[in-house]
């Protein structure tokens, strides 16, 4: 199973995958990025969303149990 990730270390808030995938991510009160589903992440744009991240923050990796 994948599993979205952001890791806010690298994030800086551009918001890119946000307006590339609104349903997947939202910028937080933080003002970063937070993945907020983790459904459908074979869909185009949660891809294009992790290849338009500036600073590579954003993975989609095999889930640990």
């Amino acid at each position: 199973m994948k599993e979205l990730k952001v890791d806010k270390t690298k994030c800086f808030g551009c918001g890119a995958c946000a307006s590339i995938a609104p349903d997947h991510f939202t910028i937080g009160d933080d003002g970063l990025s937070e993945a907020i589903s983790q459904e459908n992440l074979d869909d185009p744009n949660v891809q294009n969303a992790v290849d338009s991240c500036p600073v590579g923050a954003i993975t989609i990796e095999e889930k640990k149990n």
